[in-house]
Formats: structure tokens, C-alpha cells, sequence
């Protein structure tokens, strides 16, 4: 994406201004969001405006100001060119989703590994997402096998939508969606020993929430997807890094890691992992 930008801001940025456009932006639907760096944000509506002139059936352009922040984590976002609408639909693997990127998290470079968890499902499980935002990971989860998956999310608009999601795709039926927080969910018994698939998708805070997702699984163990922020001067150390930290956080526990990658950079030196871990319950 780097080079399309460059060759469409050509005309109207500086050479030595070119250089400090960042590689790449998302677009979700038909909404585009780009972070510019400061040395540039004066020229920020010649970059929105290029952008939304140069990528077909693009209708809005917003600048990314800041990191993902908040209990909801959602990004600081300025309009700058185009219609300013907030929801739009974002196509994946043949899934449809109602996306407000104002008020729920969502983040299209995760759609790899959302293709890679549903290749990873068994027909008949039992599966619990813990952060489930609009409902992806879970939807095409769904749409892959035949299982039925319960969605927690704290965020009401995200609840809502993951309810929309599940009946335009029309696999409400296999999804269940609960709003609340997943710690409150928990407290009860209601959950224990229910499923043998549980996802936790919010490489900030999962690690709070490794004890309440084990006591979820079914007594025979199962599958935790752990997601993860790790540091690394070198990207080749990373997965090394990662395992070191599940090894520490899954210390008292029985567990096999299955497998660990990146998923995607999140910062200079810092990355995006999952570690899929097999906990063998009856020896916890």
C-alpha cells in the first residue's frame, strides 16, 4: 500500500514529506481510517481526500489520532474527507458484518487469523469468545463448522451488533451472545465445565481472565486461544518470548502449547501473538 500512496500523493506532497507516510491503512467497508504521523498532519486532508478519490466505492476517510485505548478499545478518530457516517458493512469469507468503527473494536487484520481459528474447530464443540466484539471470530466460526459458540462482550453497541451479525448470516442458531463483563458472567457457576473451545482475544488484559477460562472448560480439558503483547528487539525472537511468557503466566497448570505465531506488529518492537494451549483439566 506504501507505493499507492506515494504514487497518488505524488502530485502533491514534497519528496521529503513522501517518506514519512506510514505503509499502509485499513479500510472496513467503505469507510478508509489512516494514522499520519505528526510532521504531516497539516497535509491531512490532502491524504484523506487523495485516498478517497483514488479507492473505489470509498465514502469516508478518517485520521487515526491516537492508539486503541479505553475498556472498549476504540480508536481516537478525527473525519476528515467524504460522507461522516460511522457504520458500514465489512465483507470476509463470504461473511457479512455491520461494523460502527466510533463505538465497537474491530480491526480487518485479524482476518487471517479469524479464517485460521475456524479451520482449527471441531463439528459439536462447545466454544465460549470471551471478547466478541461484533461477533467475527465467531460467526465465521459458524459458518465453517457445526458448533454452538456463547459471545461475552461488555460493550452494549458491540453486543448488538454481534446479534445483528449472527442473523445476517444466519447462524443465530449456533450463537449465543451475552452482554456483561466476562469477570461478573463468570462469578457464578453457570459456565463451569461447558465448553471445550474458549477464545480470549484481548492481548491486554487475557491474562486477567486465565483462571476464570479454565474453570470453563469441561472436565476431559480443552483449547484456550491466548492472545498476547510481546515485546521483541528482533522479530525472529518474538515467538520465543511469547512461550516464555505463557510458561509463566500457565506455570500452575497442566498444559500443552499446541502452537504459537504472530499475528500482526502493533507497535515498533511490539507484537501481536496467539498461543493455542491445550489444558488437561483433570490434572489441575
Amino acid at each position: 500500500m506504501s507505493k499507492f500512496l506515494k504514487s497518488v500523493l505524488a502530485d502533491n506532497l514534497a519528496e521529503n514529506e513522501l517518506q514519512y507516510l506510514y505503509s499502509s491503512y485499513d479500510i472496513i467497508g467503505d469507510i478508509a481510517i489512516i494514522k499520519i504521523p505528526d510532521v504531516l498532519v497539516h497535509k491531512k486532508k490532502v491524504i484523506c481526500d487523495a485516498l478517497l478519490k483514488n479507492v473505489k466505492n470509498l465514502k469516508a476517510v478518517y485520521m487515526q489520532s491516537g492508539s486503541v485505548t479505553g475498556e472498549y478499545r476504540l480508536r481516537d478518530l478525527e473525519f476528515v474527507s467524504g460522507m461522516e457516517i460511522y457504520l458500514t458493512t465489512y465483507k470476509e469469507y463470504g461473511c457479512k458484518f455491520l461494523v460502527n468503527v466510533a463505538t465497537s473494536y474491530f480491526s480487518p487484520r485479524l482476518s487471517t487469523e479469524r479464517r485460521r481459528l475456524s479451520k482449527l474447530v471441531k463439528d459439536d464443540e462447545a466454544v465460549l469468545n470471551m471478547f466478541a466484539g461484533v461477533g467475527t471470530f465467531s460467526v465465521i466460526m459458524a459458518k465453517e463448522k457445526r458448533i454452538k459458540i456463547t459471545n461475552f462482550d461488555s460493550n452494549l453497541d458491540a453486543f448488538i451488533l454481534s446479534v445483528i451479525n449472527s442473523k445476517i448470516n444466519k447462524v443465530d442458531g449456533s450463537i449465543s451472545s451475552v452482554h456483561g463483563d466476562a469477570k461478573i458472567l463468570l462469578e457464578s457457576d453457570t459456565y463451569k465445565d461447558k465448553f471445550d473451545r474458549i477464545l480470549l482475544p484481548l492481548p491486554e488484559k487475557a491474562h486477567e481472565f486465565i483462571d476464570v477460562s479454565i474453570k470453563c472448560l469441561k472436565p476431559k480439558g480443552g483449547f484456550l486461544h491466548f492472545f498476547s503483547h510481546v515485546k521483541g528487539d528482533e522479530k525472529s525472537s518474538v515467538i520465543a518470548n511469547s512461550e516464555a511468557n505463557i510458561r509463566k503466566l500457565f506455570g500452575r497448570y497442566s498444559y500443552q502449547i499446541t502452537h504459537t505465531q504472530i499475528v500482526r506488529a502493533v507497535a515498533p518492537r511490539i507484537y501481536q501473538t496467539v498461543t493455542d494451549l491445550f489444558l488437561v483439566k483433570d490434572c489441575i
